[in-house]
């Protein structure tokens, strides 16, 4: 399950099956920020409808597929966030336009050159809105139960919206977290 203190930038929070928050069914969020005021990540597998060159044109035909917007949270739905997986050999600390964030993965400059930006990466995301936590909630949603805290692979920042990352993501981490993977998705307990 993990603690508060396990979780850092480059760390996934898998809701539990018990979590039914509309919000988080099922979802894993890519934490980018965490410090002691509180924690910032984006849901990494809900795709939504919107082509990214409807809301970002000059990005469009740089995002990994599906070239669509994912819904990042429930916070402030009109920022858009880019993540980004680089080359090997791409340093995000000495590249402009690149934050990073944890290492092959990093924050994408949105008002940066698309061409000369998208060149360094294996894949781009583009994500509306964010999910956030105040000092000491999420703290207290994972010792509650509703969330792992598991470790990242890049691959997971870009996975296409076909794959049911939050299964993958648990059956990678072995038995028992494993078996989660099973848990029926339509199930509510009253």
């Amino acid at each position: 399950m993990g603690s508060d203190a396990d979780v850092k930038p480059g760390t996934l929070l898998v809701a539990a099956p018990t979590l039914y928050d509309e919000n988080f069914r099922r979802t894993v969020v890519f934490v980018i920020h965490h410090h002691e005021e509180g924690t910032l990540g984006v849901v990494l597998n809900r795709p939504s409808e919107i082509p990214v060159a409807d809301v970002l044109p000059k990005w469009g035909e740089f995002s990994s597929e599906p070239r669509s917007l994912f819904v990042g949270g429930p916070v402030d739905q009109r920022t858009a966030i880019c993540l980004a997986t680089l080359h090997t050999g791409v340093d995000p600390e000495s590249t402009e336009g690149i934050v990073g964030v944890d290492g092959p993965v990093g924050l994408i400059d949105l008002d940066g050159d698309p061409g000369e930006l998208a060149a360094r990466t294996r894949g781009l995301r583009f994500f509306a809105g964010y999910a956030g936590w105040g000092k000491q909630q999420l703290e207290s949603e994972i010792d509650r139960g509703d969330w792992h805290v598991i470790p990242a692979l890049p691959e997971d920042v870009i996975a296409a919206s076909a794959t049911d990352l939050w299964g993958r993501v648990l059956r990678r981490q072995g038995p028992p977290l494993a078996f989660l993977a099973t848990h029926p998705g339509d199930v509510q307990l009253n």
